[in-house]
């Protein structure tokens, strides 16, 4: 009897050992789960780097508000005189618009004065280079400079018209991924009947500001004029203000340097 009561209470303590470690088990699997879970978790939420695009085309891995000189003056370079490309004519989408480009029908934007003008559409592409609380503004006085004009189908009266750019500044560093850049440029519009040319000059200082990096877009379900947005953001810079550039000098003199204008306060509108 004695023997059947021991044998019992073996039997008995391995079963509670048994149990005691697959329980055990079990909780470290669920704290590992948990663990793993959490990790994941922070890699999704984690932003991705910002792959830029430098000088000579190699892409470079640089912090989340690093940004090179030349890269954000060829962003501006290209970001303005995309927006002053009154060409009448739509971008070139394949080799044959190159030869023979479609008439651009623009696209209308409200005005400030109340109404609708409209701008051309490589203005509307390359205004999203712009940060979206100053583009709507920005874009209503690009549609009240530009000319009806353009966009008439009759040669004696259409109207073209560019930015050239004298210089562009080394961006000067004024906080953290924000840079001013100074511009000197004319804007230069042409009646294509008569060559009869109108030059304003538009010495400008541009503030720009790094930007977070986005998803690419899917290939196959974008439009065009989305894959076009989505190539002005990939420099992965924004322009946030435009103000009126002073020069000390005429600015065709090399050696000049930006003035200060007064205190510098921003105006509503950034034609000089």
């Amino acid at each position: 009897m004695v023997r059947l009561l021991e044998k019992r209470q073996r039997t008995g303590s391995i079963l509670t050992i048994f149990a005691i470690a697959t329980f055990s088990l079990h909780l470290s699997a669920i704290f590992l789960l948990i663990f793993q879970g959490i990790n994941i978790r922070q890699l999704s939420l984690r932003k991705p780097p910002n792959f830029v695009q430098l000088i000579d085309g190699k892409p470079a891995n640089l912090p989340d508000v690093e940004r090179q000189p030349e890269a954000i003056r060829q962003f501006v370079s290209k970001t303005m005189t995309s927006m002053f490309n009154w060409s009448g004519k739509l971008p070139p989408q394949s080799i044959e618009e190159v030869t023979q480009p479609q008439a651009d029908a623009g696209i209308s934007i409200s005005t400030l004065r109340g109404g609708s003008q409209k701008v051309s559409t490589t203005s509307w592409i390359a205004s999203f280079a712009l940060s979206e609380d100053f583009r709507k503004g920005f874009l209503s006085q690009i549609a009240e400079m530009t000319p009806p004009e353009v966009f008439s189908n009759n040669p004696r009266q259409v109207i073209s018209g560019q930015l050239a750019i004298k210089r562009v500044y080394p961006p000067e560093k004024i906080g953290l991924g924000k840079w001013r850049v100074g511009m000197v440029a004319d804007l230069i519009q042409k009646r294509q009947a008569d060559n009869r040319t109108i030059v304003t000059r538009f010495n400008k200082d541009l503030l720009v500001r790094a930007i977070d990096s986005f998803a690419e877009p899917q290939v196959d379900n974008t439009t065009v004029l989305q894959k076009a947005i989505y190539s002005v953001r990939a420099d992965q810079l924004e322009i946030y203000e435009i103000r009126n550039l002073c020069l000390i000098d005429e600015y065709n003199n090399q050696n000049q340097d930006i003035n200060v204008c007064g205190n510098r306060q921003r105006t509503d509108s950034f034609i000089k």
